[in-house]
């Protein structure tokens, strides 16, 4: 079952993944945050702003195929992947620096996706 879930599971975290790195895209290009029309009426003509929404879209479809069709229990704890794949991802697209307690805990999080999946 295992064999089955992983690969889902690696595309929907991937899909998580991508669209915060385009949601933070996005904003960076709307300017200063606030609560007007202006602002939002920026982000809804943002290409990385509607590509997000377009990768989180499709992730919950796969998010729902997954629950459906396999065991909470071990689909659930696989989306800790995507926090991986995030810090990768925020090391690779913004250039910050990891600090070696989250390298830790990145190992944690892959020793318990491992176990999970036993």
């Amino acid at each position: 079952m295992i064999l089955k879930l992983l690969p889902i599971s690696l595309l929907q975290c991937m899909l998580l993944t991508g669209g915060q790195v385009l949601m933070k895209f996005g904003l960076q290009k709307a300017g200063d945050f606030s609560f007007s029309w202006g602002y939002f009426g920026r982000l809804l003509i943002n290409w990385q702003f509607i590509c997000c929404g377009i990768c989180f879209a499709i992730g919950s479809v796969l998010w729902m195929y997954i629950i459906k069709n396999f065991p909470l229990n071990m689909a659930y704890p696989m989306v800790s992947l995507s926090y991986v794949m995030g810090m990768f991802a925020a090391m690779i697209f913004f250039h910050e620096q990891i600090p070696m307690i989250r390298w830790i805990g990145v190992f944690l999080i892959l020793s318990g996706c491992v176990l999970i999946a036993k």
